[in-house]
């Protein structure tokens, strides 16, 4: 392999043939995470005006989540949300790094979708002190955890790369 025939340091590491589509589908995602949570919060003020149900198993509530998914690692303190703040954006360069060198279209949406909803709830941390939750399904006695638009996002890309890993190759 001659050195023109070897990707450059940008390609291997900042770039590839899908990154355009990464980072389009992670801005739209992220748009409509932060947008929501944005007019829930202060355009319709949820915490004054809510909870409202939608549905006889679907509400909209605030929570704010110190911790990450399923409410898992709570931290009260800053130096606990700055901790995870950094490993978010350890977490979304290294998922970053993976889209770059993802070999189809179906890795690379998964994989924009974690990271679209990796920046909006790290936003989220970085900015409020803690993730804004609102989503709330329940049946009956069984309650769902609350959640957002960017843990949809988070947990449809990760279905997506259980999927891609699972599948059988031809």
């Amino acid at each position: 392999m001659t050195t023109t025939d070897r990707p450059s340091f940008r390609n291997q590491w900042f770039w590839g043939h899908f990154s355009g589509f990464v980072a389009l589908i992670a801005l739209v995602g992220l748009i409509l995470d932060q947008g929501t949570k944005l007019w829930l919060v202060h355009g319709f003020d949820l915490a004054v005006n809510g909870p409202v149900r939608l549905l006889p198993v679907l509400d909209i509530v605030l929570v704010w989540n110190r911790g990450i998914s399923y409410g898992l690692f709570q931290q009260d303190g800053d130096l606990g949300r700055w901790i995870l703040a950094l490993f978010t954006v350890a977490a979304t360069i290294g998922l970053w790094v993976w889209s770059v060198r993802a070999q189809n279209r179906f890795v690379a949406l998964a994989l924009a979708l974690i990271i679209g909803g990796a920046i909006g709830n790290g936003i989220d941390r970085l900015a409020l002190g803690a993730v804004v939750d609102f989503v709330h399904f329940h049946v009956g006695s069984f309650s769902w955890y609350v959640f957002n638009l960017a843990d949809v996002w988070i947990v449809a890309g990760v279905a997506g790369l259980l999927y891609d890993g699972l599948r059988g190759r031809s």
